[in-house]
């Protein structure tokens, strides 16, 4: 019998990462780590959100822990960063908007994962 509770990819299992950051970008050098930041947060696999603030679909905990353990070993020396894990179902329940019009969510493409 199929029960949707014990599926490998739930949505009460699955997470989502968000990042938010706000990081000082008055030198050239400060643009420098910034973009270096989030150059690392691209090559993890996030996507932007919007301009500061990127996120990233994670199967499980413990692979949520892994890339949440990576943001904090590239954290820049200033500015603040927030990292927040929310259930795939909670991600589900946001409503976007374009100026007034409301638009879709994407959902996750299933990823694999391999061991």
């Amino acid at each position: 019998m199929y029960d949707e509770h014990y599926t490998r990819l739930n949505q009460y299992r699955s997470l989502w990462i968000l990042v938010f950051f706000d990081l000082p970008t008055e030198t050239r050098k400060e643009r420098k780590i910034a973009s270096i930041f989030r150059k690392k947060l691209l090559d993890d696999g996030f996507s932007m959100f919007q301009f500061s603030i990127y996120m990233r679909f994670c199967a499980s905990r413990e692979n949520a822990e892994v890339h949440t353990k990576r943001i904090k070993n590239n954290l820049p020396e200033h500015g603040k960063i927030g990292v927040m894990q929310i259930t795939d179902k909670q991600f589900g329940m946001m409503e976007l908007f374009y100026g007034k019009k409301l638009v879709e969510t994407d959902k996750p493409s299933q990823q694999l994962e391999l061991f």
